[in-house]
């Protein structure tokens, strides 16, 4: 029995070996990027497509406008909705340090000299 593969805990998963080490903090190319949009994009519209045929079936089987109308009203957001997910930034990495961790003060609170003349 061949040994199990250790846990990798870098950016790919799987075993280390069978992957290079990430060695850069630089983004996905942005062909790359703009790819997954396209990608989301039309997932979430393809199903549209299914709710404008599952409220004919359900008209003409069922001859119920409102089933039919509840379907439609379901499939109306799916535009707005695409459009946002495929326009949002690509997902923050784990390693990724926040930058609102710990608030700072506005003004440095030291004590400093003053010059009386």
């Amino acid at each position: 029995m061949p040994p199990a593969s250790p846990k990798s805990s870098g950016y790919f998963p799987g075993s280390d070996d069978k992957h290079p080490v990430l060695i850069t903090e630089a983004q996905p190319s942005l062909e790359d990027q703009h790819r997954s949009r396209v990608r989301r994009y039309t997932i979430i519209m393809a199903f549209r497509i299914p709710c404008l045929v599952l409220a004919a079936i359900a008209y003409s089987s069922f001859g119920s406008a409102l089933l039919s109308i509840l379907i439609i009203a379901v499939s109306i957001p799916l535009p707005w909705i695409a459009v946002l997910i495929a326009n949002d930034r690509p997902p923050r990495r784990k390693d990724e340090p926040s930058r609102w961790d710990e608030p700072r003060p506005a003004l440095e609170s030291r004590p400093h000299k003053a010059i009386d003349g």
